[in-house]
């Protein structure tokens, strides 16, 4: 068992791969050093700190570990290797992630080939223990998730009303396909803390924002590792968001819970303390991610295993180069029992029927025509309506309730292909339409948690939202509809959905 101390210097460096080059000599290292091996003492202070959690790589060679043994055992069998950055000046160990070997494997074949790297878990430790991670998990750059170059911009427009700036969907290409649904399931190394981070940094890529100026973090979720321990701090130091000092960063992470609506709460909290002169925040990051939990079939509350999926969006907001401004937001809420997880539970337990009424239709019904009543809005004046979507037919059913027509909704309906992603769900459908809007379309989205609140946000997009579209190469339509996507049966899903 690795100790704490032990576990802390690792992620610092591995969970971001730092690494450092000498301005002399040129020569590169893959950790952070204050002398160079050929320079001496003349390389003291004359090291430049860099990292490659942005770039790509080139796997050099590789082998099959065909029996893994102690805390690797539940990998069955992978490939590990060399990766090699910038031509071969750092090479750095590396496990090849999200492949399921089966059958006669030549590892040679997949030498040569360019891979990004991915924030995973290392191995499989005890339930008293620290989770491993590190970004030295890497996945094939022309497979499921394509390379993305991190490039900071200046912003150039600011706007009068705050909103988003930039957002990011994660999810996994393993699939498990039931009764017409299609539902993500996580690798064997995926939680919810890797998609959080893997949303955050896809949010970074397409806002263009230095990860530096980002002063505040939320990141909701129900299905933390830890009952006792922030996502939120991993989130921020694996993406070094706010002000580096030491190995501290200067920002305020916080976890939020609210069941599904969890993220969907901070939006007006992130909007305000953008919005406020003297929080000297410029820009906030709101997460959702869950790995949604269910007992498996044939157990009390095995009803939710035919619906739950996995994955995370990430949104940043500013009041500077906005892509869809926040023009007003209702909440409501009440004590409706009708889904909870008692301490020390492993699956959630819900109210049957009792979930649509009073509980999901009462409270999103109520968001939505309190918001619209508030604006002095109609559902003909929105091109778009975002809802909650924990099955396939709660959000079809209260659109048409609420007098929406499908070219309105539909568009945003993506549960049938990823699952109900639980603090993800209104923001993957979000996402779906910020990937399609026109600008100054009129967006409504409404969000639901169980036990029970809903909160109403009406968008309006803006003409930049065309501009930074460019920057995207993982969009809904890509993890969607993609040929990489590998479909399991059940008894994987759930040795997958398990985890380590």
């Amino acid at each position: 068992m690795s100790s704490e101390p032990i576990e802390r210097r690792v992620s610092y460096l591995g969970d971001r791969l730092r690494a450092s080059r000498c301005q002399i000599c040129g020569k590169e290292y893959f950790e952070l050093r204050d002398y160079c091996g050929n320079c001496g003492r003349e390389s003291f202070g004359k090291m430049a700190n860099m990292d490659l959690f942005y770039e790509k790589g080139k796997l050099e060679v590789c082998t099959l570990i065909d029996e893994p043994t102690n805390k690797f055992s539940k990998f069955e069998r992978f490939i590990y290797g060399i990766v090699s950055f910038h031509d071969g000046k750092i090479r750095v160990p590396a496990r090849i992630t999200d492949q399921i070997l089966q059958g006669s494997f030549n590892p040679s074949s997949l030498e040569g080939r360019e891979v990004t790297p991915r924030f995973r878990r290392r191995y499989s430790v005890g339930q008293n223990d620290v989770v491993p991670t590190i970004s030295l998990a890497f996945t094939f750059t022309d497979e499921y998730y394509p390379y993305q170059e991190y490039k900071i911009v200046q912003p150039t427009k600011e706007y009068e009303l705050p909103g988003i700036v930039g957002y990011g969907v994660y999810s996994s290409r393993f699939r498990i396909k039931d009764g017409g649904i299609e539902r993500a399931v996580p690798f064997i190394d995926e939680d919810s803390v890797t998609a959080a981070v893997e949303a955050g940094k896809f949010a970074l890529i397409h806002s263009g924002v230095d990860s530096s100026w980002v002063g505040k973090v939320y990141t909701g979720s129900e299905s933390n590792p830890y009952a006792v321990k922030p996502i939120a701090a991993k989130v921020a130091q694996v993406l070094q968001l706010g002000e580096k000092d030491d190995d501290l960063q200067a920002i305020d992470a916080i976890d939020t819970e609210f069941a599904c609506k969890a993220a969907t709460s901070m939006f007006k909290d992130a909007c305000a303390i953008v919005n406020y002169p003297c929080s000297n925040i410029n820009y906030a990051m709101v997460i959702g991610a869950d790995n949604s939990q269910a007992a498996p079939r044939g157990y009390p509350g095995g009803e939710l295993d035919a619906f739950v999926g996995y994955g995370g969006a990430a949104y940043i907001f500013g009041k500077k180069d906005v892509i869809a401004q926040i023009e007003g937001w209702y909440s409501c809420t009440s004590d409706t029992p009708d889904f909870w997880r008692r301490d020390g539970e492993p699956y959630p337990m819900h109210g049957g029927r009792f979930t649509g009424d009073p509980a999901y239709n009462k409270h999103v019904r109520k968001a939505a025509s309190k918001m619209m009543e508030k604006s002095n809005l109609k559902p003909c004046d929105f091109a778009y309506f975002v809802p909650h979507q924990p099955n396939p037919s709660f959000p079809v059913r209260i659109a048409k309730d609420l007098g929406f027509k499908e070219d309105q909704f539909m568009p945003a309906i993506q549960m049938p292909k990823f699952g109900n992603t639980y603090s993800g769900a209104a923001l993957v459908g979000l996402a779906a339409i910020l990937d399609v809007a026109k600008p100054d379309d009129l967006i409504l989205m409404v969000s639901y948690g169980s036990g029970a609140g809903s909160d109403a946000y009406i968008l309006r997009t803006t003409n930049q939202i065309l501009d930074k579209r460019q920057r995207q190469k993982v969009n809904i339509k890509s993890l969607s509809e993609n040929q990489f996507l590998e479909f399991v049966d059940y008894s994987t899903y759930r040795r997958l959905k398990q985890g380590m």
